[in-house]
């Protein structure tokens, strides 16, 4: 048999264009002489589309697009994710996550997921009904047993079972969101159940970013042996065809290198934030220093240089060569570049606010004619100008204004609400900081010359909101403060586990104290891409009120 696996890239809620591509991509695979084509989980729908699940209408209209499609499969068996309406809701829940098995013009067949994931990112159990059956079917001689994404991860039924009723091939339509290093994950895996079921295996993923999760494809087939004998490319579209069973390996599409992987999931959950969202220009506030060179080089990737704006804020205490270094990376990345000092802006507020900062139990009222020595408000002041700044550029220009701080700050709080977290989505939020640096030389490298210039790599971290400012004033340094900060956020290990590993004691303190503290910032913080298996956000959702210590 003749096998294709369609890798698309559908957009949720936009259910009838999802099932024009679906069609589309029906008539390729055809041409392609396949006799079965795989779509990926709830294809039609799009994936996660959240509460629109809980919507009876949207619904209707997702299941009435998968019976006007079922004409389309005229010689050729489609397997079709959808969210199929309930014969009997429980609670509010009124569907089962199902891929239709359209094949004579018809539906024919209908699988329902049994194992419902309810662990990070996912919440099916909160749309979703199980179903309990399974499904073995015959297309081309060859029987072909149906699961959905989870149920395969674990072993035993669904996909036990039907090996066990003879399915020699196991479709596995799946929306299995990207994090560094899932594609390996998910090969062991389905090496491990070629080989446990004597069966092959066709895991057939979405690609594509839906807000912050970003969809990698690489779809596969595996062989009974557990060998990989087809592979599709990360972060594209891709029409996968190979035989079942093989006479020889089928197209193989080698994975990324580490740090392009990272880079490539950055650059499709932006460049799809955008295109999905409507918007047709992005800005974003250019310091010269790292973060927001690797935002700016990521957004020219995504969207183009020409509908990219970087904007550039010198302050009193920006110095000569970080604005050089910013002007620098717009010529070199062909953007537009404004300029506006904020000094005249910082002024005015000084100005209003004379008199009116003095600390309650100053003795001695400070002289209001002389200007306050610098401290946190006059920096969060700058910040804020800035952000304002670029939201009234984004008001008259329509950007998208993408803010440039890391997982690393973000998690404890060195960031200001209402200044440099002002934006619609956050590029970086997941990325720690010494990530930040790799990826930006690994983009030097591949684009074969500087990008950004070597003083931004070598420069220490800066805010630049006081003279001779440095990060470390402030923050543990970055390797001790990202690897704290792995082990707290993404591992949920307590003080004494990091203790025992050999982290300082006082810091780690600090650390949880202040990843703690920052919590209601990071609620009002824009959405950002999931590069980490535990992000901010679906992945990691504690109380702001909160008076546990650990």
């Amino acid at each position: 048999m003749r096998l294709a696996l369609a890798q698309i890239n559908p957009t949720v809620g936009a259910v009838d264009a999802n099932a024009a591509k679906v069609a589309e991509w029906i008539d390729r695979a055809r041409e392609a002489g396949a006799e079965l084509v795989i779509f990926p989980e709830l294809c039609i729908p799009g994936y996660p589309a959240e509460d629109l699940y809980l919507k009876r209408h949207f619904l209707r209209a997702n299941q009435r697009a998968v019976e006007e499609l079922a004409a389309h499969a005229d010689g050729i068996v489609a397997m079709v994710g959808f969210a199929e309406p309930a014969a009997q809701p429980s609670d509010s829940r009124h569907a089962h996550n199902s891929t239709a098995i359209l094949a004579g013009g018809r539906v024919a067949e209908i699988y329902r997921k049994n194992r419902l994931p309810n662990y990070a990112v996912f919440d099916e159990q909160r749309y979703f009904i199980p179903g309990d059956q399974t499904l073995v079917t015959n297309v081309g001689g060859v029987a072909v047993g149906a699961t959905i994404c989870e149920d395969v991860w674990q072993p035993g039924p669904p996909a036990q079972r039907e090996a066990e009723e003879g399915a020699r091939l196991i479709a596995n339509p799946s929306g299995s969101p990207y994090h560094r290093g899932k594609g390996r994950e998910r090969e062991v895996m389905f090496g491990e159940r070629s080989r446990a079921y004597d069966a092959y295996f066709a895991f057939c993923n979405l690609v594509g970013g839906q807000d912050e999760l970003v969809f990698d494809g690489q779809s596969l087939v595996t062989a009974p042996d557990g060998s990989v004998i087809a592979r599709a490319a990360q972060f594209e579209e891709e029409l996968l065809v190979c035989d079942v069973p093989h006479a020889g390996p089928g197209p193989l599409a080698e994975p990324l290198p580490d740090l392009d992987e990272v880079y490539g999931a950055l650059v499709l959950g932006l460049r799809d934030y955008v295109e999905k969202n409507g918007f047709k220009h992005v800005g974003l506030a250019l310091s010269g220093g790292i973060d927001s060179a690797l935002v700016a080089m990521v957004a020219a990737d995504a969207v183009g240089p020409d509908r990219l704006t970087c904007v550039v804020m010198p302050s009193p205490h920006s110095s000569h060569e970080t604005q050089q270094d910013a002007r620098d990376i717009a010529a070199n990345l062909g953007c537009e570049l404004f300029e506006v000092a904020i000094e005249p802006v910082m002024e005015s507020y000084e100005r209003a606010l004379r008199g009116y900062l003095d600390e309650p139990e100053t003795a001695v009222p400070r002289d209001p004619t002389k200007p306050s020595e610098p401290d946190l408000t006059a920096e969060n002041v700058q910040a804020r100008i800035r952000g304002n700044l670029m939201m009234a550029l984004s008001n008259r220009h329509g950007w998208l204004v993408l803010t440039t701080g890391n997982k690393s700050e973000m998690s404890v709080g060195y960031a200001t609400l209402y200044g440099d977290m002002a934006g619609g989505f956050a590029v970086i939020k997941d990325v720690p900081k010494q990530l930040v640096y790799d990826l930006v030389r690994r983009r030097n490298e591949t684009a074969g010359r500087e990008l950004v210039p070597a003083s931004v790599l070598e420069r220490a971290p800066s805010a630049e909101l006081r003279p001779d400012q440095r990060d470390e004033d402030s923050l543990p340094p970055y390797e001790l403060l990202d690897r704290i900060l792995e082990a707290y956020v993404e591992h949920d290990q307590g003080r004494e586990e990091m203790i025992a590993a050999g982290m300082p004691a006082e810091t780690v303190d600090e650390v949880i104290r202040l990843v703690d503290r920052s919590e209601y910032k990071r609620r009002q913080a824009a959405p950002g891409i999931r590069i980490t298996p535990r992000a901010f956000g679906k992945d990691r959702r504690l109380p702001i009120t909160n008076r546990f210590g650990g």
